[in-house]
């Protein structure tokens, strides 16, 4: 952690950068408006002012039955985790979270914080996948050298012996943190954590490479919760009730879904995302019941609603208290929100409510976020010009890409478009990579300091600004928002031209009715010098399906609208495309697992 440290101190001397430990910089004009010191100021602020109000309530089967926790009893529950906590471990260390989404993950996270020590938060091992998921624990495990592992007293014995005779990681202590004594709550001593200290370590879903620690501080999280919460004051929304089904174990689902309502002083309404999954409606009739104001998602949510939920159901809900609709954490597509708009439209959804927006786990969270209370901004751009790296108008006839608007920087955000290879900062509908100054930066990758180094001090060469968080996502800027169009790593570059992923993605999808939605990943490989387009795609079902059938149907769809030849196109079992645990589409994996022959094939 040191050599983290000492990387940060000397290289963060300019521009808008967070509190890192041992230095101080004047607070902005947002940052001074934030009336707490730390999160843990913000909840124990919270109980003690509103202590009665319910801050969180879960749907366990995601529908009716229902627990609740105040505010007062979060605050003593988070107080009792910390002083056991600090019994076996030290502030300072870290302590891995595995739960169960619930009430229990949300104790022991704001415990870590109640005693100093960083949470890591992971998802837990699934018991029928072992051989996928717990490596990923493991390297979490390993990267974070953590002392103690939290967890149910239900979780522990099927996750107590998994680390056990593997002596590259660190022998852990196990915490069951339900059966923690309620009364040694009054026995806890604030730490009294400043905007500098980190709070936990978010490590990144991996949908381009193995995980890594995002460096979280407190001042990191109460800068994108403030400017978050301001900015949704200035287009007049207030969030007051936040329905969420996303992982907690991720950026969105943990800061926006959980921390969110607190810092508001709202309320959270929670079920797991499998509860989601299962029964889409599950989600629109909480927003219904509780009268929901906020609620966050990534865009296949849309899609789904749409497929899974008939006009009988969609005309019993009641959705015209939804002001704030944040939709993100993968690409957008026009077509999935319009289709949603319109269909909800009956159960009083407005299309103003939708805010596409932007963010990353290395930014906290959100860096952009679009207008409530004006219809989302589509522009139809030429693909040729995409090529090119400019985002031109479409002429008729001209073969197009629809791109969302991603909305405006939040407020001490510097946004910038930038060639990724000279590092000259580009002007408005130039394609580049997209660069961020802002004081909700993290302080960089947990004991990777040459990666933080690449990653988190870009330093513009024409102008010497910095330093910024390199993005590593494409984009451009047109009249104040931003759109964003891939990623840096997911090109395609074929003889010279280049090609996006997800337009790829789109067409392949289109090609034949038995190709499942959102289950495609288009990448290139080196072939003796020369780059070629694979595609995998997943099939809704193998009865019956022709698998000749579909390849020539892609291949020909591929050929049509993008003049490209697919070197190989690889049909896969429902359900085995590698995704992360918060449903990215992994294309890294894919091609690993192609280039490997480890891919769940049905047909090539």
């Amino acid at each position: 952690m040191q050599d983290s440290i000492n990387s940060i101190n000397q290289v963060q001397t300019t521009g808008l950068t967070p509190f890192g430990p041992g230095g101080e910089r004047p607070k902005t004009r947002a940052e001074q408006a934030i009336p707490y010191g730390s999160i843990v100021d913000m909840l124990h602020q919270r109980a003690e002012t509103q202590g009665d109000k319910c801050a969180r309530t879960w749907l366990l089967d995601g529908e009716s039955q229902e627990r609740h926790v105040t505010y007062a009893e979060l605050d003593a529950q988070a107080r009792a985790v910390a002083v056991e906590l600090l019994k076996i471990t030290g502030p300072g260390e870290r302590a891995l979270l595995l739960y169960a989404p619930g009430t229990e993950y949300i104790a022991a996270f704001l415990g870590c914080l109640y005693a100093g020590v960083i949470a890591v938060p992971a998802y837990p091992p699934d018991p029928a996948r072992l051989k996928v998921t717990l490596p990923r624990v493991k390297n979490i495990v390993r990267d974070s050298d953590a002392a103690v592992a939290l967890t149910t007293s239900d979780v522990l014995p099927l996750v107590g012996k998994l680390f056990e005779g593997d002596n590259s990681v660190r022998p852990v202590k196990w915490l069951a943190t339900d059966s923690v004594s309620p009364s040694q709550a009054d026995a806890w001593i604030d730490p009294k954590p400043g905007w500098g200290d980190l709070a936990f370590l978010q490590y990144t879903s991996g949908s381009t490479s193995d995980p890594k620690g995002v460096m979280v501080t407190h001042g990191n999280l109460l800068h994108n919760l403030g400017t978050t919460s301001q900015a949704a004051e200035r287009m007049g929304a207030r969030i007051e009730t936040y329905v969420s089904w996303l992982p907690v174990y991720h950026d969105m689902g943990l800061i926006g879904g959980l921390l969110q309502p607190i810092y508001d002083g709202g309320r959270g309404i929670s079920m797991s995302p499998m509860a989601f999954l299962q029964r889409p409606l599950r989600w629109l009739q909480a927003i219904t019941k509780y009268r929901g104001t906020t609620s966050s998602f990534p865009n296949f949510a849309l899609e789904l609603c749409v497929r899974k939920v008939t006009e009988e159901q969609r005309d019993a809900l009641d959705l015209s208290s939804w002001t704030m609709a944040c939709n993100g954490a993968e690409p957008l597509r026009a077509n999935v929100a319009e289709e949603f708009i319109a269909y909800f439209a009956p159960a009083g959804f407005r299309a103003q409510a939708h805010s596409p927006g932007y963010g990353m786990a290395e930014n906290t969270l959100a860096v952009t976020l679009d207008d409530f209370g004006a219809p989302h901004k589509v522009l139809e751009i030429s693909a040729k010009s995409l090529e090119e790296h400019r985002a031109l108008p479409a002429e008729p006839g001209e073969v197009s890409r629809r791109i969302v608007g991603c909305g405006t920087p939040l407020e001490d955000t510097d946004l910038l478009i930038v060639d990724p290879e000279t590092r000259v900062t580009l002007g408005e509908d130039e394609v580049g990579e997209i660069w961020i100054g802002s004081p909700a930066n993290a302080l960089g990758y947990w004991n990777n300091p040459e990666l933080s180094e690449r990653t988190f001090r870009g330093i513009t060469s024409d102008s010497n600004r910095g330093p910024y968080l390199r993005s590593g996502d494409l984009g451009f800027m047109h009249e104040g928002n931003l759109y964003v169009t891939g990623r840096l790593k997911d090109m395609i570059i074929v003889d010279g031209a280049n090609h996006y992923p997800q337009d790829i993605e789109v067409t392949v999808e289109g090609a034949h009715p038995l190709v499942r939605s959102g289950c495609v990943a288009a990448f290139s490989i080196d072939d003796g010098g020369k780059e070629r387009l694979v595609v995998v795609a997943e099939v809704t079902t193998t009865e019956g399906t022709n698998g000749a059938e579909i390849v020539a149907a892609v291949r020909a769809a591929v050929s049509a609208n993008h003049s490209l030849r697919a070197h190989d196109v690889v049909l896969i079992q429902p359900r085995s495309i590698y995704k992360t645990s918060s449903g990215k589409l992994q294309r890294h994996a894919c091609r690993n697992g192609y280039l490997g022959n480890t891919l769940d094939l049905i047909g090539e």
